[in-house]
């Protein structure tokens, strides 16, 4: 089994982190500080660690060179309250995995972990990870979804470069990791990387690579992800936040095969597949001056949009029933399904945030909820659809509701307000501002605690 550390000071986050990673199935270790992770490192072999940069007896951009030391075939992952772009260049320099920003890059701490499996598993030779990426996983019987499947499809087969778009949380990683393991590559591997997610040195050296000595702190040639993924595919997400000057790099790479690694005198060679997406307009930024013209042309040889989850509501039950059951499964719960009023009113939401905020919702709900999901286990604002075209007492209505919600969930959590504030998916600061204007007790039905 796959073994994570986790090194963070502040006791609710380490265990927020620890339980969040435990629900994917692997096993965690937890310490609060260099000293008492150096122990744990001496005693038992770790595959991953997500290091906090702040500890009381050290720096985790530094204390890099002291996990090496002890795991050297391990990948980390190192966390920040305060995002610092110098402190991300060198922590990628010291050997890194990936730099993540706390509170802003939450949802992307469970897709980096899987990465760094990903890379661990790959360099011990070790099988694929058990991921069902798969056309058949992909949920839903609406004709504009079975049309982009079709599409999907189609091009797998080939070796052309895809651009997936469509709006954000409407399943473009999915689509593209279904397209790799159904084309000639799938005994290769993918590489994902989010465009929008670094800084344009970050993401150069992240693509490209750089040769030992090439700059201060360079101790190791280090692969970039078109060499890691070579004869296989690379999945550029967002990109269509990619800097511009950047941007030459990459089409060179689409158009001859080839780069120079920062510090080197040849070029590397790579035979990759790319798939790309963006929630973007790029004839718009086009236009705009933000985005190549020839390299919109070289992405886009086969496009495929992925329609919004609110322009294909018969796929929303179909969709809820397979995330309620995943949920169910990770909680260890017995839940037997989603009341018709729940559902009429998942039926009938705006989803935004699409198939990712579905997922959200259904996650959220099947934490709270006990036999069955009713309206009083999905989130306020969805509970609230109901209540439109009441009179004046909606205000006093709909507040005592919220109030209930809060209640329900701090009790769920033991009154820890960081973990309530996140399966409420709002902020910290505005669930005690919610606490202190609904009057609610730390005494009620419960201690919560700070």
């Amino acid at each position: 089994m796959i073994q994570i550390l986790v090194i963070d000071d502040e006791e609710p986050i380490r265990n927020l982190l620890a339980r969040m990673i435990e629900l994917e199935g692997y096993k965690v270790v937890k310490a609060c500080d260099c000293q008492s992770a150096v122990k744990q490192m001496e005693v038992q072999p770790f595959d991953v660690v997500l290091c906090d940069v702040f500890l009381p007896d050290g720096n985790g951009v530094d204390f890099i060179f002291d996990i090496k030391k002890n795991l050297p075939n391990a990948e980390i992952i190192l966390l920040t309250a305060h995002g610092n772009i110098s402190d991300g260049v060198q922590a990628i320099k010291n050997g890194a995995f990936d730099y993540i920003t706390k509170g802003d890059d939450n949802r992307k701490i469970i897709p980096t972990i899987n990465r760094a499996v990903e890379v661990v598993e790959k360099q011990r030779g070790g099988k694929k990870p058990s991921l069902t990426y798969s056309f058949d996983s992909i949920i839903g019987e609406s004709r504009s979804l079975q049309q982009a499947v079709s599409l999907a499809k189609k091009v797998a087969s080939t070796d052309v470069a895809v651009l997936l778009t469509g709006e954000t949380g409407t399943g473009k990683e999915v689509f593209a990791h279904s397209i790799h393991y159904a084309s000639p590559r799938s005994n290769n591997q993918i590489v994902a990387i989010n465009c929008s997610a670094f800084s344009k040195d970050l993401l150069e050296s992240e693509l490209f690579g750089y040769k030992a000595g090439a700059f201060t702190g360079a101790n190791k040639d280090k692969k970039g992800l078109f060499e890691v993924a070579n004869h296989g595919t690379i999945f550029l997400d967002e990109i269509g936040e990619m800097a511009f000057d950047l941007q030459a790099r990459l089409l060179r790479v689409l158009e001859t095969g080839e780069y120079i690694k920062v510090g080197d005198t040849r070029p590397t060679k790579v035979d990759v597949r790319v798939i790309s997406a963006t929630n973007r307009d790029l004839k718009k930024e086009i236009e705009k001056g933000n985005f190549r013209e020839d390299l919109y042309f070289r992405l886009s040889v086969f496009q495929i949009l992925l329609p919004p989850l609110r322009e294909r509501p018969e796929d929303v039950a179909s969709l809820s029933q397979m995330f309620l059951s995943v949920f169910a499964g990770k909680l260890k719960k017995e839940i037997k399904g989603i009341t018709p009023e729940a559902l009429t009113v998942l039926r009938n939401a705006e989803w935004r945030g699409n198939v990712r905020e579905l997922r959200n919702v259904i996650e959220r709900s099947a934490i709270i909820c006990d036999e069955w999901v009713t309206l009083q286990d999905l989130p306020v604002d969805l509970q609230n659809n109901l209540s439109e075209g009441n009179n004046s007492n909606d205000e006093f209505e709909l507040a005592a509701i919220e109030r209930k919600h809060i209640t329900k969930v701090l009790q769920y959590t033991n009154g820890n307000k960081t973990e309530t504030a996140r399966l409420l998916k709002i902020g910290l600061a505005t669930l005690y501002r919610k606490i202190e204007s609904y009057g609610i007790s730390q005494n009620e039905k419960t201690t919560f605690s700070k």
